[in-house]
């Protein structure tokens, strides 16, 4: 089965295997959040994948 390109561009793995990935709803229309939301858009979200959908989307992990 082929990795899905378009998944793996938006998802970096980690030293240990962990999966992270941006959040999303940053690019445009961030003036009327408070600062709070505008930061915690700025950090990095780990994502817990199920073993299926780590195999359908990963392959070679």
């Amino acid at each position: 089965m082929k990795t899905n390109k378009s998944y793996t561009k938006r998802v970096r793995v980690t030293k240990h295997g962990k999966l992270v990935a941006r959040k999303p709803g940053q690019n445009h229309f961030n003036a009327k959040e408070s600062g709070n939301t505008t930061r915690a858009k700025g950090r990095a979200q780990s994502l817990v994948l199920s073993k299926r959908v780590r195999r359908r989307f990963f392959p070679g992990t």
